[in-house]
């Protein structure tokens, strides 16, 4: 994701301008659509597209980033983004270990993200980290960047959206390499061993990066306080974030039946787009031909969870930054840039169709699942952030 700094408009008292306008119009705009989705569709997916509202807002008012925060682990040891994730996956793996384990919550039944881990998920999470730093974002932060208003992430966005879709027509030339079957720790380990051995790692990540920070920075920046925060004007404390994002994602998986995706929906909108101008026949490509994918070419998109969701949440971005005093939209990119947000936003959708999804399906719910697969995205991302990181100047991107 990418990291705006909170600099909101302030009178000489300190007090946040809000932008009238764009509150008033970014809080109508989600509850017709609540009410419209309730009525047209199901309270449960109204319910979802306000939880995607409530995941843009934390996300926008902490700046809570996953590009972000491994471009500042990586350059000056500042790790108090990653280490926010930690709090995040601690919280997470809490309240999901149980929840599948007993299959159902209050009656719904839940699954996991457990998918194969294999070179595909290696290769594309790699070329996912590359598309992290050099796009500017990721998912999730060019979902909610872009509702805050900056131009760049909207034309990452675009260019994902074409990624993602030329990952799924070209789906048949890496699903023969090889790869574990679907492994889930908890179902290996037992329940409690493999929650003691989830938050014992999480622990010794956030341990070593804060030792580390220490000795780089003289400092260790702090999670849960952050000078002149404020619920809705922000910004917020990175560890509010991480843990609404936590409890939000557990919300999605007992509402949804499974947790908080995004990139599902950014390959439907791919070939919808181009089968509607003629351009491709998706129909009979293998990726739309899998029995769980192929009524998304055909259901209305006011009943797709995820399609709503990645609304919600654009929508609860511009919300925020409305409250912050902070919508600001500029066309003013620079060549460089524009050329980094195609190139990244490209590989940004290929990799994460290969890697099945991204840093929030892959690594945040596939961790939170017990998968496997979710580890292998993390450790195949990193090092392509940190290549990404190298490029950036080529582009005439800052390190």
């Amino acid at each position: 994701m990418t990291d705006p700094s909170h600099t909101p408009a302030r009178d000489l008292g300190g007090t946040i301008h809000a932008q009238r306008w764009v509150v008033m119009f970014a809080a109508l705009v989600l509850a017709v659509g609540a009410v419209w989705i309730g009525w047209g569709a199901s309270g449960r997916l109204a319910a979802l597209f306000i939880i995607g509202a409530g995941l843009g807002f934390a996300l926008y008012h902490a700046a809570f980033g996953f590009t972000g925060a491994y471009r500042a682990a990586f350059s000056t040891g500042r790790s108090g983004a990653v280490r926010a994730q930690m709090v995040m996956l601690a919280l997470a793996v809490l309240l999901f270990f149980p929840a599948l384990e007993m299959g159902e919550v209050l009656g719904q039944p839940v699954r996991g993200f457990v998918f194969p881990a294999g070179w595909e998920v290696a290769i594309g999470a790699f070329l996912f980290g590359i598309g992290m730093q050099i796009g500017g974002g990721c998912a999730s932060g060019t979902l909610y960047t872009s509702g805050g208003g900056d131009t760049r992430s909207v034309v990452t966005l675009f260019f994902f959206v074409v990624g993602m879709t030329l990952g799924a027509w070209d789906v048949e030339r890496w699903s023969a390499l090889p790869a574990l079957p679907p492994v889930s720790i908890p179902d290996t380990l037992g329940l409690w061993p493999a929650l003691a051995l989830n938050l014992a790692v999480f622990a010794a990540i956030a341990f070593a990066l804060s030792a580390r920070e220490k000795r780089l920075t003289g400092q260790v920046e702090p999670l849960l306080w952050r000078s002149k925060a404020r619920l809705l004007t922000g910004p917020w404390a990175l560890a509010w974030a991480g843990l609404a994002l936590a409890v939000l994602n557990a919300a999605t998986l007992v509402i949804a039946g499974r947790p908080w995706g995004i990139t599902q929906a950014f390959a439907t909108w791919g070939a919808r787009t181009g089968e509607a101008l003629g351009i491709v026949d998706p129909v009979f490509w293998p990726y739309w031909e899998d029995p769980t994918r192929i009524d998304l070419l055909h259901r209305p998109l006011v009943q797709d969870a995820t399609h709503l969701m990645n609304i919600g949440l654009v929508l609860g971005a511009f919300l925020a930054a409305g409250l912050a005093g902070r919508f600001a939209p500029s066309l003013r990119i620079g060549l460089g840039p524009l050329l980094a947000a195609v190139l990244g936003g490209l590989m940004l959708g290929y990799g994460a169709r290969m890697a099945f999804g991204c840093n929030i399906s892959a690594f945040f719910s596939g961790v939170a699942s017990g998968s496997l697969h979710g580890w292998l995205w993390i450790a195949a991302a990193l090092p392509g952030n940190w290549l990404g990181l190298k490029l950036r100047p080529l582009f005439g991107l800052s390190r």
